[in-house]
């Protein structure tokens, strides 16, 4: 008997050991926060974000790539709709460090596992700052900042610029695509990979002479490219229904010949009234190819564009490990600080001389004409076009004729052809 008395006191001390050891584990539990990130509020931010804030610190402006006053502009216009409240458990995270976690996510691209441990803030945290701030800030910007023209006016304006910027007369904008890649999720399948096999989403845009995007879509199937997302875009529609307010057809500079007001794309795009496209590369004479080099110099500008979108937001340079639908939420937040930052001219966005392409003979990124080694520029392969209107080639032709004209010609065209 006293040996079964000794053996069940044994097993009841035991459980209760076990027990005692549960219960600790699921206090445990009850933690919010690791004790590093417990000292945020005593000890603040870490170095870099203390650096970001401060006007007089070299380093400052290339961490956010813009100013303390355009930080304040942001914060001004955002703040409002990021803003937490207190709780009894915690102090809320301000606006000020939600903006500034975002803006440094966007600027290098780091993993919010390494901006953690500079905020002092957890990663799950930082993922759900960044995808709030990211969609308040496309709300907030996107009427001012990512806005088509819709008057005559505003369309005009444009044309002016590629005239006399990229000399291509009647240019309502360049439209052009970026694919940005991602990891790709869980039962991904092939439709949702691109021709290379990897998983992206897809951005097709339109930008004016100065690297600012007038519209832009974002296609989450991979295997769309650009110009096919261009055919299912609500511009497309908007073009099909005359809903753009486009200026009516006028002559070219210096000549009575009347062209209507264009886009201009690459070859994969449809040759349109209002959209221009190179000609095939087989068997083109001098004022084809005359024709594809001016055309070939208008698109740069969204080549350009994307250039420094990937170059200053470099989140855009590497593989995003988030879903397709977070990305679409940073891809037209970047945008409208793109737009933002280029419109105020941001020395800290675009410091002098780096996006100074107008007159130079390259583009940051290599579109379809290539620079070869003796100084010309040859032809990427393009697709037939039987598809294509009379019309539209009938206006291509004349902008043909136009450009190899004492009216509408330049002294640089021959030797690029």
């Amino acid at each position: 008997m006293a040996n079964n008395n000794n053996k069940q006191l044994a097993l009841q001390v035991i459980c209760a050991l076990i027990c005692s050891e549960k219960e600790k584990k699921k206090n445990n539990r009850r933690i919010w926060r690791s004790e590093c990130l417990k000292r945020r509020e005593q000890l603040g931010l870490s170095v870099p974000p203390r650096v970001l804030e401060s006007s007089e610190e070299p380093g400052c402006r290339e961490l956010l790539r813009m100013t303390e006053e355009e930080f304040e502009l942001l914060l001004g216009s955002v703040g409002a709709l990021i803003t937490k409240q207190h709780t009894k458990m915690r102090r809320a995270i301000s606006a000020r460090d939600r903006l500034s976690v975002t803006l440094r996510y966007l600027a290098s691209g780091e993993t919010f596992s390494s901006l953690s441990l500079q905020y002092r803030i957890g990663a799950s945290t930082i993922s759900q700052i960044v995808m709030e701030t990211c969609a308040a800030l496309h709300q907030v910007m996107k009427k001012d900042y990512l806005k088509t023209p819709s008057t005559e006016a505003e369309w005009r304006t444009i044309a002016q610029d590629f005239e006399s910027k990229w000399q291509f007369p009647h240019c309502l904008g360049a439209l052009g695509g970026k694919r940005i890649y991602l990891q790709p999720p869980a039962k991904s399948v092939s439709v949702e990979h691109n021709y290379k096999g990897r998983f992206s989403v897809t951005i097709m845009a339109a930008v004016d002479a100065n690297y600012k995007f007038i519209y832009a879509s974002v296609g989450t199937q991979a295997s769309v490219s650009d110009a096919g997302l261009f055919a299912h875009s609500d511009l497309c529609k908007a073009m099909d229904q005359g809903l753009l307010n486009f200026p009516p057809p006028e002559p070219l500079p210096n000549s009575d010949v009347k062209m209507p007001y264009m886009f201009v794309g690459d070859e994969a795009y449809p040759l349109r009234p209002d959209l221009m496209t190179p000609h095939p590369c087989k068997q083109t004479d001098r004022s084809q190819q005359v024709l594809n080099c001016r055309l070939s110099r208008a698109r740069r500008a969204p080549e350009n564009a994307f250039g420094i979108l990937a170059n200053r937001l470099r989140v855009f340079r590497n593989t995003i490990y988030l879903e397709p639908d977070k990305v679409v939420k940073i891809t037209m937040a970047s945008l409208c600080i793109h737009n933002f930052l280029r419109e105020r001219r941001s020395e800290a966005y675009t410091p002098p001389g780096f996006a100074d392409w107008e007159n130079e003979e390259h583009s940051l990124v290599e579109g379809t004409w290539r620079k070869q080694g003796s100084g010309s520029f040859q032809p990427a392969e393009q697709r037939g076009e039987s598809d294509a209107s009379d019309t539209a080639k009938i206006q291509r032709n004349l902008l043909c004729d136009y450009f190899v004209s004492p009216a509408g010609c330049v002294p640089w065209q021959e030797e690029h052809i």
